[in-house]
């Protein structure tokens, strides 16, 4: 009987990973382990606490809102979704939703991480201590840079008394600057409004000057040369008029009132008072030669009180 020769068989068994590759992929799969292990232990310690007849609000403010910092900040509310809460229905991982958890708005919550922000672990458990709420905290969030700090290091200290002497009068001193500032806001707007009301004046004079423009420019272009002329007689005789009730009112009445200066003074003021009417007449006689004008025969009326030209 023939022998059969016998075929190798293939090996079915894994290979042996190396030793240091091995150790490197444990150490990475422990350390995720461990990370996501800290955070559920974080969050379940967290609402453990919740459920224990207050006493997360029992933590001192500091301690309470630095371990909401670190819950909101790495994100580990999400560590709620899927859990089903006391009415039956399933969470979905909100940081509303891990706040309304632990008994508190996330507005709350909120608003004392923006305090411990602000003012650092230290400073923000001795405000607490002293009895210093959230609306003077509020005010002294909003405080500059440097009084802020003097505020944290005064805080630090402990001092309750020199603290609130201190936070009164930087409160005080940025009330009156707020008010000077406030004032001089309203003298701008004061002015401006002023200014407005000038311009506002200004362009509606301007618009009527233009429609009276406009109107005088329609009518020249339509009005026959007697129009015209008549027209312009009568601007010329309203500027004659304007000057004549000048030199008879004003002009006069200052002259009235030199003659009895110098009645009292014994002073006499008539050459004064001939060189200014001398000026009038070397004035109108300029005008006269200007455009050879000619003289009136004596006793004769003006031109412009004809009945014509009335």
């Amino acid at each position: 009987m023939a022998r059969t020769k016998t075929q190798p068989v293939e090996s079915t068994e894994l290979p042996v990973l190396d030793g240091e590759m091995l150790t490197a992929n444990q150490n990475a799969m422990a350390t995720l382990q461990a990370s996501h292990s800290d955070e559920r232990d974080m969050v379940n310690q967290l609402l453990g606490q919740a459920q224990m007849a207050g006493a997360f609000e029992e933590f001192s403010r500091t301690v309470r809102t630095s371990k909401l910092a670190y819950v909101k900040e790495n994100k580990l509310y999400r560590a709620l979704a899927g859990r089903k809460n006391p009415n039956g229905s399933v969470f979905s991982g909100t940081w509303e939703e891990f706040c309304q958890v632990l008994g508190m708005s996330s507005d709350k919550a909120d608003l004392d991480i923006a305090n411990l922000r602000a003012f650092g672990e230290e400073a923000l458990d001795s405000m607490s201590r002293m009895g210093i709420g959230y609306r003077e905290l509020r005010q002294y969030r909003r405080l500059p840079e440097n009084e802020q700090a003097a505020l944290i290091e005064v805080a630090k200290a402990g001092d309750k008394e020199a603290f609130l002497d201190l936070a009164e009068e930087i409160i005080s001193k940025n009330a009156k600057e707020k008010e000077a500032l406030t004032q001089r806001l309203d003298d701008v707007n004061a002015d401006y409004e002023a200014q407005g009301e000038v311009m506002a004046n200004k362009t509606k004079e301007l618009d009527t000057a233009k429609q009276e423009l406009e109107k005088n420019r329609k009518r020249i272009q339509t009005a026959t040369p007697d129009d015209v002329i008549k027209d312009l007689r009568g601007e010329v005789v309203g500027i004659q008029f304007e000057v004549e009730a000048k030199i008879l009112g004003e002009l006069r009445d200052g002259f009235s009132q030199m003659a009895v200066h110098g009645a009292e003074n014994g002073q006499d003021h008539r050459g004064y008072q001939a060189d200014l009417i001398r000026q009038l007449e070397v004035t109108l006689a300029t005008v006269r030669s200007e455009f050879n004008l000619p003289e009136h025969a004596e006793g004769s009326a003006p031109a412009w009180m004809t009945a014509d030209e009335a």
